[in-house]
């Protein structure tokens, strides 16, 4: 059963006694702080979050995470064959679309699908919490990330007067997240792309998520054409001090062999890269984790939601080659 609120919590939102004082002034000083940096009007800010609301379920999900499972649990959330069979019609239907994002950022169409996927079941569940409610009671009831949901409900607000979008619209996960690709508001000031041209970057329509997704890991070094992830073996007693490493490949492929890494491979030896290990039934399993498999991990930084992706991604690309020979 998962844990309740902390009572604590639950008294002082539900009852605002004398310590939800303090709250109230974090508001204020947040709007003055809008107003100050970047010409908010302070009473239309008041009065628009004086409409937010505070969700006791938003508390509770994020003291709930899904990330303890092992990886083979977690595969079987989004490896499953509904979501590659869908991610086959997702590439059916928007095909043209996908080739000019992987033409235009050199992102295989296969992986924008795949965190399109993995993110919202390929657009089918985008989130029903208002974005202002979810960072409003992020930024202001949940002390362990204040500082993180402040920045984003102020990149919102700076989002929604750049978009001409009414704040109190836009729906999303209940941390905030937008859109088929679920983005954060920094994330969609910093990525986001209009795509289809029409002058609007609207990441609840397919076009644009396309190619924001796309547009996102080139930003964060997609490299064209080049291997994700590759099974590999490891000296037992290097396998520690190996794992040890940062994900983010700093070492060549030939100072990993000379520490360890039992690559059979055919990379060259000055490939930057990393060892990744996963539980899986039968015991762990090892890779070779390079660039490309670091960017995945810069839209979200699970190594598990990584693989999940990339595995995603080659079982739909293997299932559009077995229909295209039927």
């Amino acid at each position: 059963m998962k844990p309740l609120l902390p009572l604590l919590l639950l008294l002082l939102i539900t009852f605002h006694p004398t310590p939800a004082h303090a709250e109230l002034i974090s508001v204020e000083d947040f709007i003055l702080a809008m107003n100050s940096k970047h010409g908010f009007a302070s009473d239309s800010l008041r009065a628009l979050l004086a409409q937010a609301k505070v969700k006791h379920s938003i508390l509770k999900a994020m003291d709930s995470p899904g990330e303890a499972k092992p990886w083979y649990e977690y595969r079987e959330i989004f490896v499953t064959p509904t979501r590659i069979q869908g991610g086959v019609a997702f590439m059916q239907r928007h095909l043209p679309w996908l080739q000019n994002a992987e033409k235009a950022y050199g992102v295989p169409a296969e992986i924008i699908t795949a965190i399109i996927g993995v993110e919202t079941i390929y657009g089918k569940n985008t989130g029903s919490f208002r974005v202002l409610d979810a960072l409003y009671t992020l930024a202001f009831f949940y002390p362990k990330r204040a500082d993180f949901f402040r920045d984003e409900l102020e990149n919102f607000l700076l989002m929604t007067q750049q978009e001409n979008m009414n704040p109190l619209t836009p729906t999303g996960s209940y941390a905030g997240a937008m859109g088929l690709g679920q983005f954060m508001p920094s994330s969609f000031l910093r990525h986001a792309v209009d795509f289809d041209g029409d002058g609007k970057r609207t990441l609840w329509e397919v076009v644009d998520s396309i190619g924001s997704v796309a547009h996102y890991l080139q930003q964060y070094g997609w490299q064209r054409g080049q291997p994700i992830v590759l099974a590999t073996q490891v000296q037992a007693d290097k396998a520690a001090s190996l794992l040890a490493l940062e994900l983010k490949p700093q070492y060549s492929l030939a100072q990993l062999q000379q520490w360890g890494l039992r690559f059979a491979g055919h990379l060259p030896g000055k490939t930057p890269g990393s060892l990744l290990m996963l539980e899986t039934e039968l015991g762990e399993a090892y890779w070779l984790a390079l660039d490309n498999f670091y960017v995945i991990t810069r839209y979200n930084h699970s190594r598990r939601y990584a693989m999940a992706v990339t595995q995603l991604a080659a079982a739909i690309r293997h299932q559009r080659h077995i229909q295209a020979l039927q």
